[in-house]
């Protein structure tokens, strides 16, 4: 089979990052015999200084023509004084929205390995971690209603959370047709006891939960689910959650499994089109230094063949590549523990693909 991807590799590490998972595609392809056609586009800030967009039209254009898309991260610094609608952050934002993904997976697993990367005690994490964070992704107070205006008190600012039923069921559905794969449980987090846009979200999620009646569902608080990612973890499988709320719980979960460089998700929506992407930013402050992660992209790959190619057993393949990598002591500077070896961006990208080929 061939396959087109639009690589989007961004600023700051994200280049890096995306060799990393482009030479582990190229291996599967040499072992499957599968092809992955790379046409790389911009986004970000290097989009704001090559056209002076953050998401040019041809971005858009050469993604809807591509079977995925691989994204590494966009932002920095550089850009921090444009308006908030002309910022690299801003083509995520676009990206979403004009292609449809409205449903952001967020798988979180603590691997054996990586144990004494964890910050909990070892009695909480016993047995190991394994959440997935279903994020909604194009509603929500990212996409609402903002701008600044006067008050009585002087200047001011808003931004407006709204969500309507049909958006909320959407999601609803893919977090509760997870949790049937997964051990059936599924936690809906809001803020149901303050926003009226939290309410209408447990209602509705009550609703779909009647299709599924073999899920456990339950409500949550966002502030108490917060405190119980790092108090006991392991009551969750499947969270469902706003696009806010879903953001910073998840970044929440990626340090309780060792680090920010460990999560992949895929951004999905009607049929089995995604965008890959790792969930941590551009971290200029470490870019072409060869330390960054590239695990979590290398895994946003992991998922790239499993649902938008169909392919589970080269899923698979690298899944395990990782973890070979893991237990022959190759650390990242952020995982790095003693006794074990520490590797380069580079370095720990060429062994986790050569581990596919090895096997």
């Amino acid at each position: 089979m061939q396959y087109k991807i639009a690589v989007i590799s961004g600023d700051g590490i994200g280049p890096e990052i995306i060799e990393e998972a482009k030479k582990v595609l190229e291996r599967v392809g040499e072992k499957s015999g599968h092809s992955f056609t790379f046409n790389h586009v911009l986004a970000g800030g290097c989009a704001i200084d090559e056209t002076g967009k953050c998401l040019p039209e041809e971005t858009l254009t050469a993604c809807r023509d591509s079977d995925s898309v691989l994204l590494g991260a966009v932002g920095g610094p550089k850009w921090d004084n444009l308006p908030g609608d002309e910022r690299p952050e801003r083509a995520l934002l676009g990206l979403r929205e004009q292609l449809g993904l409205y449903a952001n997976l967020r798988p979180a697993l603590l691997f054996p390995e990586l144990a004494d990367a964890c910050p909990l005690k070892p009695e909480i994490i016993k047995g190991g971690l394994d959440i997935l964070v279903v994020r909604e992704l194009t509603g929500g107070i990212y996409f609402g209603e903002k701008g600044v205006c006067e008050t009585e008190k002087g200047p001011g600012a808003y931004d407006v959370e709204l969500y309507t039923e049909k958006e909320v069921e959407r999601i609803a559905l893919v977090a509760f047709d997870m949790a049937m794969k997964r051990r059936k449980k599924l936690t809906s987090v809001d803020k149901a006891n303050v926003l009226e846009s939290s309410r209408l979200w447990r209602r509705t999620v009550e609703k779909v939960a009647r299709e599924f009646p073999e899920v456990e569902l339950s409500h949550m608080y966002v502030d108490n689910a917060a405190m119980q990612l790092v108090r006991d973890p392991k009551q969750f499988d499947v969270v469902v959650t706003n696009n806010i709320f879903g953001d910073i719980l998840s970044d929440e979960a990626s340090m309780v499994v060792g680090s920010i460089g460990l999560l992949p998700s895929a951004s999905m929506g009607t049929g089995n089109f995604g965008m890959y992407e790792p969930i941590h930013g551009s971290a200029p402050d470490i870019a072409g230094k060869d330390v960054a992660n590239p695990i979590a992209t290398i895994l946003s790959v992991a998922m790239m063949l499993r649902f938008s190619f169909g392919l589970p057993s080269e899923a698979d393949a690298v899944e395990e590549a990782v973890k070979d990598f893991l237990q022959q002591g190759y650390r990242t500077p952020d995982i790095m523990s003693p006794g074990m070896k520490q590797t380069g961006t580079r370095e720990a990208g060429t062994r986790i693909a050569e581990s596919i080929v090895n096997q």
